[in-house]
């Protein structure tokens, strides 16, 4: 079965030559649309959401951009699909006795990402005998099976209160026999984190000659968010004020992971503060990380005549001097 090109430009609304700037700001826009908790049609929702969050994973690191528009660019002169072997390096494993593919369902990754941009993670885990050595090309001896391994999209809200999610892996037939399917009820333990490894015992490769099967790893990819980054179990907003809403303060309302929440800026907030908000991050051991807003002033781009005039006066009255070594 070929893998399906996915263009990424196409499903951000986005031109080839986009800024990062231009992706960012129509990943945010799309994001809020079709996130699962605010979508009208949650399960179409759901699926939409992780097609923006890969096209963004994509096109907002240069080095796998450049990687795709060389291969775009390959795929349009060619006037068909690009030659993608089946399953590329999708929990694909190698072994003495051939190479075997495993196909991925429910992961909240295509084909087409895992093929070109997942890792290139041939060959996980090793195929040993009982004896912990490579078993070669001798008969008679029992080995573990492959390890396999794919990356498991999960969102902000699924790291913070756990879920379970229904994966499938599609194996393929040994000695001539049929490929099956197999469906996992996979739990999200609440507080995973980026990298973090989620196993499933004996899931993996068949062993050989009587010898045990390997595992099956699902990798945590966090989804992107439109409101928050992450780092660590920490998140940070970027939170706008308009000019006066710095000078005079104010009480802003911004989003969390558990609802909208209040927080008071102080008067005078210069640009580039951080403000906190204690236990409103991911979890972390036994309590929970933090959100951080950090302050960006917005100034407007075009004004009225009568906002010109009392800027003007304000500048004119205004004793502040930014430029001054005495900002006060």
């Amino acid at each position: 079965m070929a893998v399906k090109f996915q263009d990424y430009y196409e499903t951000l609304g986005v031109s080839r030559t986009a800024s990062a700037d231009e992706i960012k700001q129509a990943f945010r826009k799309l994001a809020r649309i079709h996130h699962p908790d605010v979508a009208k049609n949650k399960a179409a929702g759901e699926v939409k959401f992780k097609e923006i969050n890969e096209a963004y994973e994509v096109l907002s690191d240069p080095e796998k951009r450049r990687r795709y528009d060389e291969l775009g660019a390959n795929w349009q002169e060619g006037g068909a699909g690009p030659s993608v072997p089946r399953g590329g390096n999708r929990g694909r494993t190698r072994t003495h006795h051939g190479e075997s593919e495993f196909e991925f369902g429910g992961t909240g990754f295509s084909d087409f990402f895992e093929s070109f941009f997942g890792g290139g993670r041939e060959g996980f885990g090793s195929f040993r005998s009982a004896t912990g050595q490579m078993d070669g090309d001798e008969e008679g001896f029992a080995s573990q099976g492959q390890d396999v391994e794919a990356d498991l999209l999960v969102t902000l809200e699924e790291a913070l209160h756990g879920s379970k999610r229904k994966v499938t892996l599609r194996r393929p037939g040994g000695n001539g026999s049929i490929e099956r399917t197999d469906t996992y009820n996979v739990r999200i333990p609440a507080g995973v984190h980026e990298s973090q490894r989620i196993r499933l015992a004996g899931q993996g490769g068949a062993g050989h000659g009587g010898g045990p099967a390997g595992d099956l790893y699902l990798r945590v990819r966090l989804a992107r968010h439109p409101d928050f980054s992450v780092q660590g179990a920490d998140l940070y907003y970027d939170l706008d004020l308009a000019p006066w809403e710095a000078v005079l303060g104010v009480q802003a309302k911004i989003p969390t992971l558990d609802g909208p929440t209040s927080l008071r800026v102080p008067p005078g907030t210069a640009a580039g503060t951080q403000l906190r908000l204690r236990g409103l991050g991911l979890p972390r051991e036994d309590t929970r990380g933090d959100l951080y807003a950090t302050v960006r002033i917005r100034t407007p781009v075009t004004v009225t005549a009568e906002e010109r005039a009392l800027w003007e006066k304000l500048a004119s009255t205004s004793r502040f001097k930014p430029r001054s070594e005495d900002h006060e």
